[in-house]
């Protein structure tokens, strides 16, 4: 069986191109099918009840759906492969569906924590950083994969823009709020002493190279708990509390789509159950019905 997995990794890497990660991730999973079918003589035998005993073995692990759903279309290719190139009879995988996941809702700070944690008054020159870093977050709703790869000649500080390249190479033009760019600015007028002279990079570390986005995550817990916020803030967060209060202010999705990048407008669609939480919450403490009594 493990022949058959080489095979088909190389298939991966030489005919289909795909990266060393993606072919990692494959590797995982197909290792994770031949184990739960160790008791079967071959491959070739397996039928969808197999499928949908391994199935039910991976959700009482514990695994979501998600990760069943993604293992589910790793097996599926597998014998894909396995058919067209050593004559397997069928594809026990087809039609076979992941048991569905209860949907998480992005967690969001609220209006006064988000100015909390972004309000730094440090001057020294990490904190002008990151001042600039924590402002651009929350003002423009940016990745952190996206804040990290901007160059200076993204930023365009006069009519309060910034281009930016965000999933599958797509470039966009997002506001930037007038807080957010006086902070840039105060760092734009330091960043010389720490930026080499080639780097285009807009953030930096000491060493004057592009900073990294563990970098970023560090540094903005660290000043989530210099600033008395009680929660694991991460860069994401500062993106989803930048969605959510926009929506809260305008009502307009389509507008928050733009912004984020969201190539459907279904993956916005999530900020509206938060904003509907936020008005549940505010009609709980508001409304004379709406509290319960005893």
């Amino acid at each position: 069986m493990i022949d058959y997995l080489h095979g088909y990794l190389d298939y991966l890497a030489h005919e289909r191109g795909l990266s060393p990660l993606t072919r990692e991730n494959y590797a995982r999973d197909i290792r994770l099918l031949l184990q739960l079918a160790d008791q079967q003589p071959s491959l070739n035998d397996l039928q969808p009840q197999h499928i949908r005993r391994y199935v039910a073995t991976l959700h009482g692990r514990g695994l979501g759906g998600n990760s069943i759903a993604r293992a589910l279309s790793a097996w599926r290719g597998f014998f894909e492969y396995l058919g067209q190139r050593h004559g397997f009879k069928s594809n026990p995988c087809v039609g076979m569906r992941a048991p569905k996941s209860p949907k998480n809702l992005p967690q969001a700070l609220s209006p006064e924590q988000a100015v909390k944690l972004v309000d730094i008054e440090d001057s020294d020159l990490l904190a002008l950083r990151d001042h600039a870093i924590l402002e651009l977050f929350y003002s423009s709703g940016l990745r952190l994969a996206e804040l990290v790869g901007l160059d200076i000649g993204a930023l365009d500080l006069n009519s309060g823009t910034v281009t930016v390249t965000g999933k599958g190479s797509k470039t966009r033009i997002v506001p930037v709020g007038s807080h957010a760019i006086k902070a840039i600015r105060n760092w734009l007028h330091e960043r010389a002493l720490l930026a080499q002279t080639d780097n285009p990079a807009l953030f930096t570390n000491q060493k004057g190279r592009r900073l990294t986005a563990r970098a970023v995550q560090y540094r903005i817990k660290q000043w989530a708990i210099k600033q008395g916020i009680n929660s694991d803030v991460h860069p994401h967060m500062l993106r989803h509390s930048f969605a959510t209060h926009v929506l809260q202010s305008s009502g307009d999705l389509r507008a928050v789509q733009e912004m984020l990048g969201h190539a459907n407008i279904s993956t916005t669609q999530i900020y509206t159950h938060l904003d509907f939480q936020h008005l549940a919450k505010v009609y709980d403490a508001a409304h004379p019905r709406a509290k319960k009594r005893s």
